[in-house]
This record gives structure tokens, C-alpha cells and sequence, in this order.
């Protein structure tokens, strides 16, 4: 049975049955507030391309480019993370974006695994999480596809561009998800990167 958790909260990831998780899938989703045009002649709003990234961390810090994985560069170098594709809008049911974790195959000097999103331009295109509803994250078992927990964010996000929404640690031998939500004024993938290094 899926956990719903707050923020703040931290759970351990184990299988149903209780044995030890292989392989993870963490999946994030939005959905876009119906933005009002602004007169007639008015431009339709642009879509907002929220960017899901997975910072691999070693010592709790972010230590090479290499180790983010996002929408550039969609496998880590020991193929341990995957990130399934950008999705430009945010349309749709279920998650707008995937991210798959082979627990095994990650090397042990990463310590922790955070998942975050950002609006893509969001400052050039005066856009923030205030125009995003149903933002979440979740974990599954990915060889079984069972939901393990899920946080949704609820809070009211105006003004801010970025989100720090989790992360995936190790922590006596076991990997562990705390829910973070917080949110940053960052722009980019790589200004949300500097707070990691």
C-alpha cells in the first residue's frame, strides 16, 4: 500500500514483501492552471515546460557535471539513472516525467540521489509554480510497479521557478525518501545544481 507523506517526512523504500528494492522508478507530474489571455489580440500563454533532473551525490555534494541527469543528458555514466524524455507541456494524466534508478548498479560513493524540477526560462517567459496545480512525486518498485509512496505539494508556490521535491539516500545499508519541497527562485538546471556543489 502506497504512503502518502508530508513534507519533511522520511520513509524507508522496501518492497511490499518486505525483501530489498533493485530497481526504482520516481515519477513526477504537474498540471498547468488554465492561463486567461489578456485581450482579444492578446498572444496565447505559453506552455510551461517543467524540467525533472536527478542530482547524483557523493558525500552529500554534487561533484561532477556528469552526475545531474536531465533532459541533456538522460543516462548517468554508469547506467545506473535514466531519464525517460522531456515533456514539454505537462498534458496529461500520470506522470509528466520518469526517472528509473537501478539501486544495485549505483556506485556506492553516491550517497543520495535528489530529484528536481525547474520551469524552463521561467524568468524570461514570467512563469512560476503559482501556475501549476497537482504538482507530485512519487516512488514505485519498478520490477513490480507498485506505487511505494507519494508527495504531493500543496502549498502555494507564486514567484518561485525551481523545486527541490526529494531525494533518495542510503542510510544503514537501506535507501530511505525524504520529502523536501522546497521551493527556489533558481532559472536553470545549472543554477539549481550550484546549491549541491
Amino acid at each position: 500500500m502506497s504512503v502518502n507523506l508530508k513534507k519533511g517526512q522520511k520513509v524507508e523504500l522496501r518492497k511490499e514483501t518486505g525483501g530489498s528494492l533493485h530497481k526504482i522508478m520516481v515519477g513526477l507530474g504537474w498540471d498547468e492552471v488554465e492561463q486567461k489571455k489578456k485581450g482579444f489580440f492578446a498572444p496565447k500563454p505559453q506552455d510551461i515546460d517543467c524540467d525533472a533532473s536527478a542530482f547524483l551525490c557523493a558525500g552529500g555534494r554534487l561533484m561532477d557535471v556528469s552526475d545531474v541527469v536531465y533532459f541533456n543528458n538522460l543516462v548517468h555514466t554508469s547506467q545506473a539513472v535514466r531519464h525517460m524524455g522531456d515533456n514539454l507541456t505537462g498534458a496529461g494524466e500520470g506522470d509528466d516525467e520518469q526517472i528509473f534508478v537501478d539501486l544495485d548498479a549505483l556506485p556506492s560513493q553516491y550517497d543520495k540521489v535528489v530529484f528536481v524540477v525547474n520551469i524552463y526560462q521561467a524568468m524570461q517567459r514570467n512563469q512560476h509554480f503559482g501556475l501549476i496545480r497537482n504538482a507530485f512525486i512519487r516512488i514505485c518498485d519498478a520490477e513490480t510497479n507498485k506505487e511505494l509512496c507519494k508527495y504531493n505539494l500543496s502549498e502555494n508556490y507564486d514567484n518561485m521557478t525551481a523545486m527541490v521535491f526529494g531525494e533518495l539516500y542510503r542510510y544503514n545499508q537501506a535507501w530511505k525518501f525524504n520529502a523536501i519541497g522546497q521551493p527556489t527562485q533558481d532559472n536553470s538546471v545549472g543554477d539549481l545544481a550550484k546549491r549541491f556543489t
